[in-house]
């Protein structure tokens, strides 16, 4: 059985529960591409999942739900994308039936659906790319779930962080706010602002109950939804938003992290300290020529 380099754990726990091993390659069924992986993004979900058994899954688990990379085989019934594509996407669907994929993004090769993933474009970085997909599908799920029309007005709760950073674009972008207004902590007040607020609260200035201004919409960044809609098509629609630069992946400046650092990057994520994303990059079949490398292994 050939086999590949990720990082897994086997019992519930700390961040010290990860070991970085041998996990089998994955073989693509109908309709799945394999890819492997450029760059991944860590989420709360990721580290919430390995804490405690929030979500059915079997072990060994590989975590992760963000990746950008190359598509290197795949199964009969594929349309979309060809050998060689490069693609980014959340490859858990967490509508789907049954158990969630065991193999997550933090290995050199995973699985996905076609219908998952969309092509990247040309003018950001595979680590861009990773950083968006389960934030921006939240981030748009949020406003869909309230019903959000152009020219209301949205006071963002956290406004600095994987899915806040979004949020605030998307209200200004996508959706067509008449104000935007966010919370955030000081040092990271003119950053929030650079993003497209109108108006941005330091929240260790001033309390939720000192805010007098009414708002059409109070978006908490925090907030979980159960039926989040996990599609290629909605990474396809931004794409002239990210092609114009109208909408800006945010990477932590902490990364992005090293595959052999993937401890230490789950650490900072889980002070919910990160401003944007925290990605993992270099991983180690990218020393190998991207479409061979799978054949080769």
């Amino acid at each position: 059985m050939k086999m590949q380099k990720a990082w897994f754990y086997e019992e519930y726990g700390s961040k010290e529960v990860l070991k970085l091993g041998d996990f089998p390659l994955p073989v693509p069924h109908e309709n799945q591409l394999v890819v492997q992986v450029q760059a991944a993004a860590l989420n709360p979900i990721d580290y919430k999942m390995r804490k405690q058994p929030i979500i059915p899954i079997e072990f060994p688990v590989i975590p992760g739900c963000d990746m950008a990379g190359v598509v290197v085989a795949k199964g009969d019934g594929v349309s979309k994308f060809e050998i060689g594509d490069k693609v980014y996407g959340n490859i858990q669907d967490f509508n789907a039936e049954g158990k969630l994929k065991r193999l997550g993004t933090l290995a050199e090769f995973t699985l996905v659906e076609e219908t998952l993933v969309a092509m990247k474009p040309e003018n950001i970085s595979f680590e861009e790319a990773a950083s968006l997909p389960l934030a921006v599908q939240t981030a748009i799920e949020g406003f869909k779930t309230a019903g959000f029309k152009a020219g209301q007005t949205v006071f963002i709760v956290g406004g600095a962080g994987g899915v806040g950073t979004l949020v605030v674009q998307l209200a200004k972008q996508l959706y067509g706010a008449s104000q935007v207004v966010a919370t955030t902590s000081t040092p990271k007040v003119e950053f929030v602002k650079s993003l497209g607020a109108d108006k941005v609260v330091d929240y260790t200035k001033t309390g939720y109950e000192e805010v007098q201004e009414k708002y059409d919409l109070l978006y908490d960044t925090k907030a979980v939804y159960s039926s989040l809609t996990v599609s290629g098509d909605i990474l396809e629609k931004l794409a002239p938003y990210l092609e114009s630069g109208k909408l800006k992946p945010v990477i932590d400046p902490t990364g992005p992290y090293h595959f052999s650092d993937v401890i230490e990057a789950f650490r900072y994520l889980e002070t919910g300290r990160a401003r944007g994303k925290v990605v993992i990059s270099s991983f180690p079949s990218q020393h190998f020529p991207p479409t061979s490398s799978f054949l080769d292994y």
